[in-house]
């Protein structure tokens, strides 16, 4: 099978889109037609490992899409995080935030980005990776300093940092790739790319 045109990203993430964006590849953007949190929560209930819940979110995105457009490569994606034998869930707040960045702060957590290729309603492709990382050991004044100069944007990330931001600030080091971090498998992508020849700008 080749893929002589543009995919469609289901996800309204901008990280992935940028992630994608600046590699210079072109496609076009759709936000998920199923429901995450519902499939989420099934998952959890069945003791679903991270990785697992990670690849079937992914897969469930895809599908949604595909189910709709034929004839086009629909890319999924998600990201977990997990610390402490629990799966982490996007902060409501700042309040929720702060809270979470202090069970992070001094630790290391494990963060699973998937990637899920369908193609009129197949799966084609999909990856997996793992990265580790440890935050610094932070007191209460500096996870302050920290909410304050990022504000309520950082809410729309799992962990409530972005690395290709003021996240770095509050990094140790990380364990794997700097792209999964972000959310997106990057080079495994870009090496499926290269075999089913999916053209760039």
């Amino acid at each position: 099978m080749v893929f002589n045109n543009k995919f469609i990203l289901a996800s309204t993430s901008k990280s992935r889109y940028f992630i994608l964006k600046n590699t210079g590849l072109s496609f076009s953007r759709y936000a998920p037609l199923c429901d995450e949190n519902k499939l989420k929560k099934e998952l959890l209930i069945k003791k679903t490992t991270p990785k697992k819940i990670s690849l079937e979110l992914a897969r469930s995105k895809a599908f949604s899409i595909s189910k709709k457009i034929k004839n086009k490569a629909i890319v999924g994606s998600d990201t977990v995080i997990f610390i402490n034998n629990k799966i982490l869930n996007k902060a409501k707040n700042l309040k929720e935030a702060k809270n979470k960045i202090k069970l992070m702060a001094g630790n290391k957590h494990s963060i699973y980005s998937t990637a899920s290729v369908f193609y009129n309603k197949k799966e084609v492709w999909n990856k997996t990776q793992k990265t580790t990382v440890k935050i610094r050991k932070l007191t209460n004044k500096e996870i302050d300093i920290y909410l304050s100069n990022t504000g309520t944007k950082i809410l729309s990330s799992v962990g409530c940092y972005q690395i290709e931001m003021g996240g770095a600030n509050i990094i140790e080091n990380i364990k794997g790739d700097y792209f999964n971090v972000m959310g997106f498998p990057l080079f495994p992508f870009l090496n499926f790319l290269k075999r089913f020849n999916i053209k760039k700008l």
